[in-house]
């Protein structure tokens, strides 16, 4: 993982590494990786904090060197 961006209102990094995409490629299972795993994420940081927006452009399990996460807290 690497931190590009850490402020009080953003939160961007980048993840190199994803253990869920190893795991469904060794079931057979990474085409259906994104709907299992990947889609969690926005829905979560919504119900987590309904002020913080996850914007994702690319995922390991789409063919992506990385997973590019950036999280940012909306003002009210």
């Amino acid at each position: 993982m690497d931190v590009l961006e850490q402020t009080s209102t953003t939160y961007f990094f980048n993840v190199f590494r994803c253990p869920y995409y190893e795991k469904y490629r060794e079931l057979g299972l990474d085409e259906f990786g994104v709907e299992f795993s990947c889609c969690r994420d926005e829905p979560f940081a919504r119900g987590f904090n309904p002020q913080l927006k996850l914007v994702r452009t690319q995922t390991i399990m789409e063919g992506a060197d990385y997973c590019d996460f950036r999280y940012y807290l909306l003002s009210k």
